[in-house]
């Protein structure tokens, strides 16, 4: 027989797990961000050339979520990986209305210009650094104020352009590949449909030698349409999902996002590498895809 007391303990007990399963979303939205690791050489990677990257994606400062001081924070945990190069995939900007206040661009530059390696620290920018930016969508001869704060932060922020870097003698190339959902739809701009600011191709013709080539492009639509001269493309922009139950995932940032939500991809010997990032869009949600910080280790294997 269940008693009064065993009656309010089952009560009590099942009052409690569902806290924890309300809270859970939030848990993983504010949690330190994981290390993954991937161990790989790219094809056509240069024998003796290894490579230790660490890379940083979707940030969405804002209060409470991403302060600057949760940001200085990630960034120390990246900075003790001890990395030749660290890598900035994009989304700096908020994409939520669900916030108690914004962080300024000086502030998560700020932030982000603690970061040194080696080989540097190199940006592009994000789907959501274009959108928060009224003025730039009505003017596209304006410098983008995502692209301004990072640099006077003395990141390196490309779009569409290259830098040819060299590690104990032996030469590689990093592209940075400019936003592939950069401009919104709308009467107000003119557009009647999103449109890209990316191109591919004339940003790869600009590679002058047969070094291998690592490709920054925050979403990861393009990952088809790239050819045998990538050695490998990084991305973001899809959260994992930001909610993933299971392996089922209700929504998507963009078609590419569903096909490549989060990890690894070897497609025809191509290879990709999608971040999971740190922040959130829309909802200040992560459920089954914690934030992560990337750690590469190329022709270690």
């Amino acid at each position: 027989m269940i008693t009064r007391r065993g009656v309010l303990k089952l009560f009590g007990a099942g009052f409690v797990a569902l806290l924890a399963t309300a809270a859970y979303p939030f848990i993983e939205v504010l949690a330190r961000p994981r290390i993954t690791r991937y161990a790989l050489t790219p094809r056509s990677w240069t024998p003796g050339l290894a490579l230790r990257v660490a890379v940083i994606a979707d940030i969405h400062a804002c209060e409470p979520w991403m302060s600057s001081e949760r940001i200085d924070g990630i960034c120390t945990q990246a900075q003790e990986l001890e990395a030749d190069l660290i890598l900035l995939l994009g989304d700096y900007v908020t994409g939520m209305n669900l916030v108690t206040g914004p962080v300024h661009s000086s502030a998560w530059a700020a932030a982000l210009g603690k970061l040194h390696a080696p080989l540097g620290v190199h940006a592009i920018l994000g789907n959501h650094d274009y959108w928060e930016d009224r003025a730039y969508q009505l003017d596209q001869s304006a410098t983008p104020f995502a692209l301004k704060a990072l640099r006077d932060a003395g990141i390196a922020t490309y779009i569409n352009e290259v830098v040819r870097l060299e590690k104990d003698g032996h030469g590689f190339w990093l592209v940075g590949l400019a936003d592939q959902m950069a401009l919104l739809p709308g009467s107000r701009y003119g557009r009647t449909r999103m449109a890209g600011l990316d191109d591919l191709d004339a940003t790869l013709a600009a590679v002058t030698d047969d070094a291998p080539v690592l490709l920054m492009a925050h979403e990861p639509d393009i990952f088809p349409s790239v050819g045998e001269r990538v050695g490998l493309t990084l991305s973001g922009h899809t959260h994992g999902g930001q909610i993933n139950l299971f392996g089922w995932r209700p929504s998507a940032a963009s078609i590419g996002s569903r096909r490549y939500p989060a990890g690894y991809y070897n497609v025809d010997g191509r290879e990709l590498i999608v971040s999971r990032g740190l922040g959130c869009s829309i909802v200040p949600m992560r459920v089954g895809s914690w934030p992560e910080v990337l750690l590469l280790e190329l022709g270690a294997t």
